[in-house]
């Protein structure tokens, strides 16, 4: 039995859409690509902004921290000046009592807070 011959008409047309169809499937690949593309993209975003809302505690808390430990640090130097030096103890009591010696003129400022 001898194979059946394709005439040029029958063998350009599937040709053709052969070629139809790989592009097709390229399309729908590129497609498929830039979709999962946009899934992942939109499910980083909401956690992006919640990292950023995190780093923004943190700085805020390391801030926090920064001042209360320079607080703290001042206060142990101010103890440590009250045990320790009758001088600044002397002006420590009378800044607090609102006492001067006879003949001394003390000036006072106000700070603003």
């Amino acid at each position: 039995m001898a194979g059946k011959h394709m005439d040029a008409g029958v063998l350009s047309r599937l040709e053709a859409r052969t070629r139809f169809v790989k592009a097709l499937v390229r399309c729908a690949f590129v497609l498929f690509c830039v979709s999962l593309g946009f899934v992942v993209v939109a499910t980083a975003v909401p956690q992006h902004k919640l990292l950023t809302k995190l780093e923004a505690k943190v700085a805020e808390a390391k801030q926090r921290e920064r001042v209360a430990l320079a607080e703290r640090d001042h206060r142990r130097i101010e103890l440590e000046a009250l045990r320790e030096d009758p001088m600044f103890l002397e002006l420590h009591a009378r800044d607090r009592l609102d006492m001067c010696r006879d003949g001394e003129k003390v000036l006072r400022f106000k700070r603003e807070r």
